[in-house]
Formats: C-alpha cells, structure tokens, sequence
C-alpha cells in the first residue's frame, strides 16, 4: 500500500474552502495557472518569498542527515567553552527544531532533553557551590558552614567558600555539556527513528529489526499495566506496592510473551531471519573488520571531542570508519532480503550534513588558532566576548531551516464558540 497516495487532512480542508471546487476532487498534480510549484509539495502562491518545500511525510529529508548535522553542532560545542558561542549553538539547534519539528511522538523529545540539560546545569552548579571546586579564587561571594570529615576522607570539602571562580568555571563547564544535550535532543526531535533504522544497512539487519519491534511494543506494554490497574481499582483492591506490581506485572508479562511469540511464528512464515550461506573467512573478516572499526570509531570521536587528541582523533576516526564500513558490507552478504521504498539521500540531506560537518570543522580550526577566545580565562575574571569568526560559523547551522523540506502538521482542533 503506497501511503504517499493518501490525501492529507490539511489538504482536504484546504479542498473544501476552496469555492468552485467540488468537494473531494482530487487536484493534486494539477498546479492553477500563475502558481508556483515547490517540488514535492503543494505550490505556493505566486510573489511568495522562495521557502523549502511541505513535506508529504513527516522528516521526508533522510533522518542521517539530521544525525550529521546535530553531531557536527555537538562537536563544535565540545571544543568552546564561550557562553556566548554555546548560547548561539542553542539557538540555532532549537531555531531548526521549531521549524521542522513534526507532530510525531519522537518529536517531543526535545522539550525533555532541554529539562535535562538544565538539571545538567544546575546539578553542576550545585556540585560547585557545596563540594567546592579546584579553581582557586579570591573574589569569595558567601561562605557555607562547612562539615566536619573524618580522616580518610581527606580531599573532600562540603561547605566553606564559594568564590565568584570557581561558580563561573562550573558554570561554563556545565554549559557546555548542556549544549550537548540539546544537539543530541534535536536529533531525536526531527529525525524518525523508525526510518533510521530502516536504513541500516544488512549486517544490521537483525539488531535493528529487535529494536523497531521492542519500539512498537513499548505502548502495548504500557496500555496493558493501564488496564489491569484501573481493572483493580474498580475491584477496589490496591495496584500500588509490591503486591500490586506482582499483581499487575505477572499479567503484563504474560500477555507480551504471548504476543512476541505469535509475532515470532509470524515473522518466520514470512521469511524473517534466512540469511545467505558465506564461507568462513568471510565471516571472520567481517567479524574482524567491524569489531575493529567500531572500536577505532569510539577512539577517534574521543579524540576529537577532547582538546587533547585533535591530533591523532581524526585520522583514528577515518581509519576505523572505513574499516567499520568495510565491515558492515561484506557482513550485507548474508542478507536475502530486499528495501521496501529506500530513504534517498539527495541535494538537500547533502546541504544539511555539510552544513553540520562545516560548523565541526571551522570551529576545530578556530580552536586551534584562536584559544583564548574560544575559552574565556577564570583567574583572573575576564568577561567572555562574541568572536565574529565561530559566530559566523555556527550560523551555518541555520542552512537546515531554509533547505530541508517542512513537514506538514495537523492543524489544532477549533475551539468550540
């Protein structure tokens, strides 16, 4: 079944207040004279500034793309600590994120991701203020009674003074691994994970087969312990507790083993799970290749998340990419199946990942020649300033909110006069 067929709701909407128009004649396709055709959307009216095209599926552009880029962004904030440059980083990621965030559950992630990394923020400015911090400072903003220790915990301070730099430090610090988050959390808002998982390539198969089914059992889980707590209220016997999670758990987990066999004996009528037959040399090249790759992969983003291996982090990282790829190809042999409508990566998932790797890579050149402006001083206080250079760097990261195509969203219910 070909659900880009399906008329949008927006657009039956759109058909019915249009006068002269029988309702449920289909007009897609047919562009009215003097109207401008945006690719695969609608067309705009005629004198309307140039925008990216609607979207007929939500996240139409290919969800590694978005990946890229958030990452790019992320690797940027790794190597500042300006609270300048990591405020615009925010700003730009969460700019994108209201522009092209969808309707869809995943895309809700954001707003918590946001809640965490400002717990992130605070918990570290809390550390700061009640464990102390190693930056030595003379500019003393309150001092806490401060707790006697025993002896062998020499080291450890709770209470005493807080200075103005060590709250400042904690402060940047915290920040950053703020800013992380919120790129790692617009990743999630504007990529589909479920098509994200689709293109794995055949190696990967199985193991992102597992993680689409444990996705989509997720809310069946959850529906069932409902369920059987508000059968128990109405009982009126207790669902809270540990007699009550017995009660309500047993059940729930009877119920999904049942449904994951059934879907086990499903899957395997259907052919899920035959893999080809390679010879075994193969197999251990592949095992080999991948294993060494994903490893090389985690030491060189090490190495380019930390100032200290900028040197040997990306060739590391290339190697083990190459190899993990390597990998990942020979280990598609085994697959026998074949991808049902495969996520194209065109022009504008180009625009968008070079837009994320263009913000990495200028701001690695402009911490390596340019430090101290990317990393305010703390002893002595020195007020951080904007430089013009990162700044006009990280507004590449805009480039998304004009080029990637914007999902359609479901129009709010009107509220009743």
């Amino acid at each position: 079944m070909n659900t880009g067929d399906r008329a949008h709701p927006t657009a039956a909407a759109t058909d019915r207040s249009r006068p002269g128009r029988p309702p449920g004649r289909p007009d897609a396709g047919l562009p009215e004279p003097g109207r401008r055709e945006t690719g695969d959307g609608p067309a705009a009216p005629p004198g309307s500034p140039a925008r990216p095209p609607w979207s007929a599926r939500a996240g139409a552009l290919h969800p590694g793309a978005w990946w890229i880029w958030a990452l790019g962004l992320g690797t940027a904030a790794s190597r500042t600590t300006n609270p300048l440059i990591l405020a615009l980083l925010i700003g730009v990621a969460g700019y994108v994120v209201a522009t092209h965030r969808s309707d869809a559950p995943w895309a809700r992630s954001y707003t918590a991701f946001v809640k965490l990394a400002a717990a992130v923020l605070i918990v570290r400015l809390a550390f700061a203020v009640l464990l102390g911090s190693p930056i030595p400072g003379t500019h003393v903003i309150v001092t806490l009674p401060e707790l006697p220790l025993p002896h062998w915990a020499q080291g450890i301070r709770v209470g005493g003074r807080v200075t103005a730099e060590g709250v400042v430090f904690a402060l940047y610090d915290g920040l950053k691994l703020a800013t992380l988050l919120v790129c790692v959390g617009a990743a999630n808002a504007l990529a589909n994970p479920a098509r994200l998982l689709k293109s794995l390539p055949g190696a990967l198969y199985e193991a992102g087969v597992a993680v689409v089914v444990a996705l989509t059992f997720a809310p069946h889980l959850i529906a069932d312990a409902q369920r059987l707590r508000a059968a128990r209220r109405l009982r009126g016997r207790p669902d809270r507790g540990l007699r009550g999670l017995l009660h309500v758990g047993l059940p729930v987990l009877e119920g999904a083993l049942e449904r994951s066999v059934a879907l086990a004996a499903a899957m395997d009528a259907r052919g899920y799970g035959r893999t080809a037959q390679v010879p075994p040399a193969v197999r251990r090249t592949t095992g080999a290749l991948t294993l060494g790759g994903l490893l090389g992969v985690c030491a060189g983003t090490y190495g380019l998340l930390t100032a200290e291996g900028g040197t040997y982090g990306l060739p590391v990282l290339l190697a083990g990419l190459a190899a993990a790829l390597g990998g990942l190809w020979l280990g598609g042999r085994r697959s026998l199946r074949t991808r049902y409508r495969p996520d194209v990566w065109g022009v504008r998932a180009w625009l968008v990942a070079g837009s994320g790797a263009a913000v990495a890579a200028l701001m690695i050149l402009a911490a390596s020649g340019d430090p101290a402006a990317l990393r305010p001083g703390v002893v002595p206080l020195v007020a951080p300033t904007l430089p013009l250079g990162p700044a006009a760097a990280v507004l590449l990261g805009l480039l998304p909110a004009f080029v990637a195509p914007t999902p359609l969203r479901t129009p709010a219910p009107e509220e009743p006069s």
